[in-house]
């Protein structure tokens, strides 16, 4: 219970300093020089049509269920603060972090909902159920909440003030709750505007790689259950105060506790399972069907799946758009510094997308203006433009070569000949203190409390707690974007552990920047060849199940590939830099072993490379398909000229038959062939 409440204050110091803090919330990397993308050209922002706003507060909207959540809605109002009469489009945000509260909050709440109240539409802000103002108990995206989001927007639809018409926005949780609420297709719903919307829950943020989040996680529980304490703003005549408070200390008791101890001591929702899967929008992306307009960050906790639901609708034929700039959470969903991109402010661009989708304002110049995808690339500061996720890239693979030792020596990252090598991790467990990842695994919020340190700038100091392999300066640039994958053949001494990977861009003066990260637990190793993505035949992007079954760990002194999926990103390493990988067994503060993997965890991991370990780094590069870096791709993949289905068809069974080697080897029915068993 001391734990629930000091991450509970935490979390509300998060709340509460957000705004305050807006300017260093939403600055860019200082190693960083932001250069615009171009303006859009043809559209400007009409003005304001009405001068006022006018508040309407707790609204009662009852479930199907019988309980009541509660909403404010702010209405266009003349001069003198008089509601203008009438119907308009509704916009609806539902929130886990109590509406009264939220107006102060700053990097949480996405913006200022009055700019577009002036420009004709009605804002609805809605506690979700077990928080705020709304009765119940609050379950975190559970079936009976992805109804009510639903059900919201039906009510909102016919309305006396509604013209029907009716669209979505807000960042984070309120992102994923319009997925949720689109994906249950409710009349009148005609676009959302997400802002940093999670796609696969467990992968995304909860486990990623199968250690527990302890950065974000704690805090976000700890958020929501706090803000459903603090007494509204405005308290509904209707409404029995303690009789709220009590189901909202009930709901954390019942439900935000022990999903907390049964996942750190290694219990059900420390795995994959329905639990997560039931509040992933992944898997229920494909019933959206409405306009949807995507902002996510290179350094957000959900890096990884925004892309992946703006893949899914533009694939379907959906209107979408995504903006990836160099923000963490609190950072993309404040969206304070959404206009460097070029293409308009955060309202700017909300009131485009809804006036053309919403109210049906002919935008000739949208799909000009504003390509599908627009991302800020790391190494040059600037703004580039693609049309489509993993479209334009071919694989590249970089071998590990020689030895690296911890703090004392490199090996090389090379598409050349390898010289054979061992390199021992040792478990550090302050590894991952002095990285960009401790800011970005606790949303930003080290960062927005005024921390500027230099670690998060310059990785050489955490590399020194693990292995390093970097490549000669390069003569020409390496550009890259989308997911990556670290192709590892290791051994442990407790047949167990946990790799944590950084790619990054080493400069001519020693400087090291984070690009992006990965995790990987060595007992999770198995994987999903039908769920994983592939490029020129190489594996991109590993899906790996993360059940309790599949979980096997190393026999003693066994080796086997270990493929880390390497969050997406979007960098340029310029001539004279050096791209490389650095190998740590933790990553602190952001994950933690469970009490089960905690003895597995402290363990010797041992990387192995060479003709017979080929440990490579598969990067999505940018650029013609048939360039030297192309033809320069490692560990026997099949080419591109071989066909994609063909070679995927190959590395897949190549994967399989390497997996039931060492899984037999376990079971003790499979000898171990010459060279497959190496002493540490």
């Amino acid at each position: 219970m001391r734990l629930l409440t000091l991450t509970a204050a935490v979390a509300t110091t998060l709340t509460l300093t957000a705004g305050s803090f807006a300017a260093t919330a939403t600055a860019a990397p200082r190693s960083a020089s932001v250069v615009p993308a171009r303006t859009a050209s043809a559209w400007t922002a009409r003005p304001a049509t009405y001068p006022k706003t006018v508040t309407v507060a707790n609204l009662p909207i009852r479930m199907d269920d019988g309980v009541i959540l509660r909403g404010d809605l702010i209405l266009p109002a003349d001069a003198n603060g008089n509601r203008i009469p009438g119907r308009f489009p509704v916009i609806a945000t539902i929130t886990a972090y109590n509406k009264g509260v939220q107006q102060y909050a700053g990097g949480l709440a996405g913006g200022d909902p009055t700019y577009l109240v002036e420009r004709g539409y009605a804002q609805l802000t809605v506690d979700a159920r077990g928080t705020g103002t709304s009765s119940g108990q609050w379950c975190a995206f559970c079936t009976r909440e992805d109804t009510d989001f639903t059900e919201v927007m039906t009510w909102a639809h016919s309305q006396p003030w509604s013209n029907g018409s009716t669209a979505m926005d807000g960042p984070s949780y309120m992102g994923i709750a319009q997925m949720f609420a689109a994906a249950g297709q409710p009349p009148g719903l005609k676009a959302i505007f997400p802002q940093v919307p999670g796609a696969d829950v467990y992968r995304d943020v909860v486990a990623s790689g199968g250690q527990i989040d302890a950065g974000f996680i704690p805090l976000w529980l700890g958020l929501v259950n706090f803000t459903g304490l603090i007494p509204p703003t405005t308290v509904p005549t209707d409404l029995s105060p303690i009789s709220v408070l009590a189901e909202h200390l009930i709901g954390g008791g019942n439900f935000t506790l022990p999903l907390l101890l049964q996942a750190f001591g290694g219990g059900d929702p420390a795995y994959d399972g329905p639990f997560y899967s039931q509040r992933s929008p992944i898997n229920v992306v494909d019933k959206v069907k409405v306009p949807t307009f995507f902002i996510s960050g290179e350094y957000d906790l959900f890096q990884r799946g925004t892309p992946l639901l703006f893949e899914n609708l533009q694939k379907r034929g959906v209107p979408t758009k995504m903006i990836i700039g160099p923000w963490n959470h609190l950072q993309a969903s404040a969206g304070t510094n959404v206009g460097n991109a070029g293409l308009g402010s955060l309202d700017e661009l909300k009131l485009r997308w809804f006036d053309h989708y919403v109210k049906g304002i002919a935008d000739p110049t949208l799909n000009s203006d504003i390509a599908p995808i627009t991302y800020y690339e790391q190494g040059t500061g600037a703004w580039k433009t693609a049309q489509s996720w993993v479209g334009n890239r071919h694989a590249v693979s970089y071998r590990l070569s020689g030895s690296s030792r911890t703090a004392l020596v490199d090996g090389d990252l090379t598409t050349g000949a390898v010289t054979g090598g061992t390199s021992d991790i040792y478990p550090i467990p302050v590894a991952g203190l002095c990285t960009r990842s401790a800011d970005q695994w606790t949303a930003g919020l080290l960062s927005t409390l005024g921390d500027q340190s230099p670690c998060f700038t310059n990785n050489k100091a955490n590399d020194l707690t693990g292995i390093v392999f970097r490549t000669a300066p390069v003569s020409s640039p390496i550009t890259l974007q989308g997911p990556i994958n670290a192709h590892l053949f290791v051994s442990s001494t407790s047949g167990d552990g946990m790799l944590s990977v950084a790619v990054e861009d080493e400069a001519p003066d020693g400087t090291v920047s984070r690009l992006t990260g990965g995790w990987q637990v060595i007992s999770d190793r198995a994987l999903d060849t039908s769920r994983s993505r592939y490029l020129d035949g190489q594996l991109i992007q590993p899906y790996h199940p993360f059940t309790k079954a599949a979980q096997v760990t190393l026999p003693t002194g066994a080796v086997a590939p270990v493929d880390v999926e390497v969050f997406p990103t979007g960098a340029k390493i310029l001539p004279g830099h050096r791209l490389r990988i650095a190998i740590q067994a933790f990553d602190i503060p952001h994950l933690l072993p469970t009490l089960a993997q905690l003895a597995g965890a402290l363990t010797v991991i041992t990387v192995h490379n060479s003709a017979q370990y080929p440990s490579v780094l598969t990067i999505p590069e940018v650029g013609p398909a048939g360039s030297p870096e192309a033809a320069s791709t490692a560990t026997g993949a099949a080419t591109a000229g071989q066909g994609r289905a063909a070679a995927t068809r190959a590395v897949a069974a190549r994967h399989r038959a390497l997996a039931a080697r060492v899984e037999k080897l376990h079971d003790g029915h499979l000898a171990a062939p010459s060279g497959f068993l190496q002493a540490n």
